[in-house]
């Protein structure tokens, strides 16, 4: 069983009395260099808290403390083998705040199972921050900059983000004042819980704070609010070349594919990325592999993801159905090019996992023949979709009709 007590800013003083005695029971403790700092050395609980380096605190009564050992780095590959190396010892492993977000945590329970993991958790940097705000966190929207492109995050309304050091806030400032936020109110949070705790305010692009300390989060009030998730956003959003599905077939479409937290869509003839970008958009555990093989193209996805807030779109550069082998295997699949390419459906639909979702949309009368011949063999389901926009006819409004969808839809038993 391995022990995982989160501990804030504050230390040893900040503990509760059960993970006080989790700290001094075991035999190796686990953390980064900083938090193994805040645990003073010796027998803890019989050193009254002083940190390690205290001439008085090394050993009482010859209890000497854990063996204490530093995370590795990077992380994720190098934790397995010093898990391998502790077995059968008593382990605690240190996290800042609640272990179970964005922490060490949830890692160490997908390696080990949760029978294998006790939690002690401490008030995330999250309850911190919004008790000094005033914010109540269920309704404050949080997103992190730790190993992510700032790209990531959604402006608008009222957020938090979790800094990856010291030099995240400025690069949150940049990225608003870049997208059109420069007016947001930007409150930087340090040290929360500590004696040095200390709060910074400015404006997003006025921001001129340096040095600031690495244990951060940022608070982010937005004139505007936040923009919509729901599918269909307008086709201005997007930089294209014409390729693009048309915002009214998009809602359509991501309706059909259904996109459920954690899923893999492959968007097979991405064009300019729309599909793929508002299927992560639909959550944020959603993933998407965008397969085009049009330079310009591939350029223009990258943008747009970014500028959507969804950098972590994967784009495969190739022609299906040769691009499609190795990937991860969907859980939805779009095709909306090469339709007529032999091999592409079939790959497609072999590659799709068991309850997964096959949408197809055909535009010429070539692609209409393939769509229609699939239904007759695979079954599912074939839309018409005929959509007209208002606009100018003389001094008059007439309607402009767009060229008519046919949408074939099936669901892999």
């Amino acid at each position: 069983m391995i022990t995982v007590v989160g501990i804030g800013a504050d230390g040893w003083a900040g503990l509760a009395p059960g993970s006080r005695a989790a700290i001094a029971a075991a035999e190796v403790l686990v953390g980064s260099p900083r938090q193994l700092d805040l645990v003073p050395s010796g027998d803890p609980v019989a050193s009254g808290g002083r940190r390690r380096g205290d001439a008085s605190s090394s050993e009482h009564n010859g209890r000497v403390g854990p063996e204490r050992i530093t995370l590795p780095t990077p992380l994720a590959p190098g934790l397995p083998a010093l898990l391998g190396r502790l077995e059968g010892r008593d382990v605690c492993v240190l996290a800042s705040g609640d272990p179970l977000f964005y922490g060490i945590g949830s890692t160490l329970i997908r390696l080990l199972g949760p029978d294998a993991v006790r939690v002690l958790p401490h008030p995330s940097s999250v309850a911190l921050a919004c008790a000094r705000l005033g914010w109540a966190v269920q309704d404050t929207p949080v997103h992190s900059v730790v190993g992510r492109p700032v790209e990531a995050i959604h402006p608008g309304g009222r957020f938090l983000v979790l800094s990856a050091d010291g030099r995240s806030p400025a690069a949150v400032a940049s990225f608003l004042t870049a997208h059109g936020y420069g007016a947001s109110r930007l409150t930087v949070l340090e040290q929360l819980g500590g004696p040095v705790e200390r709060r910074l305010t400015g404006t997003a692009e006025s921001w001129s704070f340096e040095d600031l300390d690495p244990l951060n989060v940022i608070a982010v009030e937005c004139p505007e609010p936040p923009a919509s998730r729901v599918p269909g956003l307008p086709d201005e959003s997007y930089d294209h070349d014409g390729q693009l599905t048309k915002r009214e077939i998009r809602a359509l479409t991501l309706a059909r594919l259904a996109p459920r937290p954690g899923e893999l869509l492959w968007d097979v003839g991405a064009g300019n990325g729309s599909i793929g970008i508002e299927w992560m958009r639909s959550h944020v555990t959603c993933r998407a592999l965008a397969i085009e093989s049009h330079p310009d193209r591939l350029a223009r996805i990258a943008a747009n993801a970014a500028a959507l807030g969804v950098p972590g779109l994967r784009i495969v550069a190739g022609r299906a159905p040769e691009a499609l082998g190795g990937l991860d295997a969907p859980d939805a699949v779009f095709v909306g090019g090469g339709l007529t390419v032999p091999g592409v459906v079939d790959a497609c639909w072999d590659a799709l996992r068991p309850g997964g979702r096959l949408v197809a949309n055909a535009v010429t009368l070539e692609t209409e023949a393939v769509v229609a011949a699939r239904f007759g063999t695979l079954g599912g389901d074939l839309t018409r979709i005929a959509v007209a926009r208002a606009a100018p006819v003389g001094g008059f409004t007439g309607w402009r009709p767009a060229m008519p969808v046919t949408q074939w839809t099936v669901v892999k038993e």
